[in-house]
């Protein structure tokens, strides 16, 4: 345990020192059991990412896509901090902390990926972490306020930059939030709605088969979604953003998906990393040329024995089954990871989605792709 704000040298519980309390940290952690391990983490609790949009929406209230590290972990030893090195924390109240341990997990995931572009960090909404999506949630409904205020509301623009899982989940939640909020906005009845999705993509959802992102597409087309591909946002002001097509829409609202990074402080460990900046790891998931450093979920670059040639995708299925070999390569002899997808899926609003089961030779959409 930590003692006092003096501290300078603790031993890691267990020998296991875990950098990250996201879905490959926290069950690395979960799974070692009683062996127990320390978990670095800048927040007490595991936040599900793939239901943010369903917490921006208000379909999920935000305690629901959180579990608390200390309740799912209850072996472990928490420390609120942020990692400057293998074994260097900083903590939450400033201390500089050295660990010793026998080996150190780097789970440590991914940051959003943003480009200079004039103006998105001033005017541009993130939608990354809880903070984002309840922000995100208050914001378009300051905006119905703001609209209803109006004497004369020209219109309600929403646009999207990124239509990858978050951003078709996120426009597709909100948009059902503003649909079912304008009942109680009557002066809003005859007010125009602007939905505007934008990749630079030639299609929205690369990461699934191309049947199923055609269906979303058409669906989110169905429902008066502008979608804009091959195009890229140029710039951004306080109420409006132009993109590459020389097109300016106005807009208050304007959220950035285009996409995560690796950790930034990968970069600065001296480990070998990948031309995306992922740590590069063996079949066991050791960090290439060491002894007692691992790594895994989105910041590393881990090879599947049970697809020979390609990396794992940044998905928490993956990282969940990483994990499940970390702990227990850590605490037995290590063996290959390998692990066949189950399946994909994304939601497109409320009781609408697709999926796709490879295992069954399935591909849902609709109702039915939602439910799965």
């Amino acid at each position: 345990m930590l003692g006092g704000r003096d501290d300078r040298s603790v031993e890691a519980k267990g020998g296991i020192l875990v950098l990250g309390g996201g879905f490959a940290g926290g069950y690395v952690a979960r799974l070692l059991g009683r062996r127990g391990c320390t978990i670095v983490g800048r927040e007490n609790f595991m936040l599900f990412t793939p239901l943010l949009p369903e917490a921006a929406s208000g379909t999920l209230e935000p305690r629901h896509v959180v579990v608390p590290l200390r309740m799912m972990c209850p072996h472990a030893e928490l420390v609120l901090g942020t990692a400057t090195g293998l074994g260097r924390v900083e903590t939450t109240e400033g201390q500089q902390v050295d660990f010793s341990y026998a080996h150190v997990v780097l789970a440590l995931g991914a940051v959003p990926r943003t480009l200079p572009i004039p103006g998105l960090a001033e005017h541009g909404l993130g939608f990354k972490d809880l903070a984002d999506a309840i922000h995100l949630r208050n914001h378009v409904l300051r905006e119905l306020e703001a609209a209803a205020a109006s004497p004369d509301p020209a219109h309600l623009s929403f646009v999207f930059v990124g239509a990858g899982y978050a951003g078709v989940e996120a426009l597709a939640e909100l948009a059902d939030l503003v649909r079912d909020a304008l009942r109680y906005y009557p002066a809003l009845r005859d007010t125009p709605q602007r939905w505007v999705l934008v990749d630079a993509a030639p299609k929205i959802l690369p990461e699934i088969p191309a049947r199923l992102g055609e269906y979303a597409a058409r669906e989110l087309a169905r429902r008066g979604v502008e979608i804009k591909v091959s195009t890229t946002l140029e710039s951004v002001e306080a109420g409006a953003a132009t993109f590459s097509d020389g097109e300016r829409i106005p807009t208050h609202t304007l959220v950035w998906t285009a996409g995560v990074r690796p950790n930034p402080l990968l970069a600065e460990l001296g480990l070998p990393v990948d031309e995306r900046g992922r740590v590069l790891v063996d079949e066991t998931l050791r960090v290439q040329g060491t002894e007692n450093v691992w790594a895994l979920g989105d910041c590393a670059a881990v090879p599947n024995a049970a697809t020979p040639g390609t990396f794992d995708p940044p998905t928490s299925q993956h990282a969940l089954r990483q994990a499940r070999r970390l702990a227990r390569n850590l605490t037995g002899s290590p063996r290959p990871y390998r692990y066949r997808m189950l399946g994909q899926v994304a939601t497109l609003g409320r009781h609408k989605g697709i999926a796709e089961i490879p295992g069954f030779g399935l591909r849902l959409r609709g109702f039915l792709g939602w439910f799965v």
